[in-house]
């Protein structure tokens, strides 16, 4: 017997705000947390411009002596997690808290740690290499420590799927849950890249914008428009709890949604390219819609993966054509990402949250900076303003480099 899965917890870092609350709140006013790079020197860089958290403090969720000896990108897990068991009301000494698990992963890691180590390494020598290098840059070291504040004694895995890694631990905690191994798993993305190597790395690729004729950096990003030239970086993290339902029933637990579908798939197409028509992503999203025993007409919003470059944003919206058929332009669809950046590996969990926060508040989030649609982008991506509806069903994608894809589907509890 499968059992019915639900979420009652939230918590989030992102470039809106360090809190759920101012997430969400930048997200229904269509605010750009996108500005010049003031963490690092980018003078020298062929991007200059990120979805930087400003507001962060790690110290509020962890000694000083631990957020030395750990990484940004462990430092935004450990905050959200800790965010979202707080909001979700869990207690460790009411809990079996070897059924407690955490699936936190991330796209790249402590990419920083790196580059500030190796710098090291070639001008001081080896004897000067940190102690706490390896355990810093793990990737999976970011659901180790979230399980050690937490006591969190269950399974414990690391998704690496690029930009699909938070949809993909949200969707593979699902499972745990649906199949009785756990009774609560802590699941998202972290991501801390805002690094002179990964901004020259991506801009390399071709992959980041270039910025807006303006010169204005919130209007770089700029989901399904003609004039998107790439994404832009992004940092933070999302975690949710999900519980079965039988377990947040038994501890009065207030449930804001059900997560009833998922599928994932792989292009084998290419690297960085999606593949044409967004065929793998259509066949995540038929998988997740048969999961959930939903006909395509039944779902009221999508949350797209909207990047902003070229081929993503056509070959997506050509796969919702495809799932959706005539139904695909009456679905309000809109990128977050026009606010946030692109956080990589937190990616699908950021957006995940925003459709919980859809369901439970009936507002749909815009895509801002969305002046001239791209004729081969021709849906309803609820262009710059936000909107109030009526929603029961919800589905977010994602889709990463090496072709991997993730689709979930979140109802209204009832």
């Amino acid at each position: 017997m499968k059992h019915r899965v639900v979420i009652t917890g939230l918590g989030a870092i992102t470039p809106l705000g360090s809190s759920v609350t101012k997430y969400w709140e930048g997200l229904k006013a269509g605010k750009s947390g996108i500005a010049a790079i003031a963490s690092i020197d980018a003078s020298a860089l062929p991007v200059r411009f990120a979805g930087e958290v400003k507001d962060f403090d790690p110290t509020e969720y962890m000694e000083r002596k631990e957020a030395k000896r750990t990484a940004r990108f462990t430092h935004f897990a450990v905050a959200a997690a800790k965010q979202a068991w707080a909001d979700a009301g869990l207690d460790k000494d009411a809990l079996d808290m070897e059924r407690v698990g955490v699936f936190i992963g991330s796209g790249m890691g402590a990419l920083d740690v790196i580059e500030e180590e190796t710098l090291k390494l070639r001008d001081k020598g080896a004897d000067r290499v940190s102690p706490f290098l390896i355990p810093s840059v793990i990737v999976n070291m970011a659901g180790g420590n979230v399980a050690i504040h937490l006591g969190a004694k269950g399974p414990n895995l690391c998704h690496v799927s690029a930009c699909s890694t938070g949809a993909h631990a949200i969707g593979d905690a699902f499972r745990q849950l649906q199949f009785g191994e756990v009774d609560v798993m802590l699941a998202g993305g972290t991501e801390a890249t805002i690094t002179p190597l990964a901004i020259a790395g991506f801009a390399s690729a071709k992959a980041l914008s270039t910025g807006h004729a303006s010169g204005d950096p919130t209007r770089a990003s700029r989901p399904f428009d003609v004039d998107r030239n790439g994404f832009v970086m992004g940092e933070g993290a999302g975690v949710l709890v999900l519980e079965t339902l039988e377990h947040a029933k038994a501890r009065g637990a207030r449930i804001l949604a059900e997560v009833v579908g998922y599928g994932l798939t792989d292009d084998a197409h290419h690297i960085t390219m999606p593949a044409p028509e967004g065929e793998g992503v259509q066949r995540a999203m038929k998988k997740a819609l048969k999961e959930a025993g939903l006909e395509p007409q039944d779902v009221d919003y999508i949350n797209a993966h909207g990047t902003s470059t070229g081929a993503n944003d056509k070959y997506e919206s050509a796969a919702y054509r495809g799932v959706f058929g005539a139904h695909a332009k009456k679905i309000p669809i809109s990128s977050t990402k026009s606010m946030t950046g692109h956080l990589l590996g937190a990616a699908g969990a950021v957006e995940a949250i925003a459709c919980v926060m859809v369901l439970n508040e009936g507002i749909l989030p815009p895509t801002i900076n969305l002046e001239t649609p791209d004729p081969e982008c021709d849906l309803d991506y609820v262009p710059n303003a936000a909107r109030q509806a009526e929603v029961d069903v919800c589905m977010t994608n994602n889709m990463g480099f090496g072709g991997h894809n993730a689709s979930l589907v979140f109802r209204r509890f009832a």
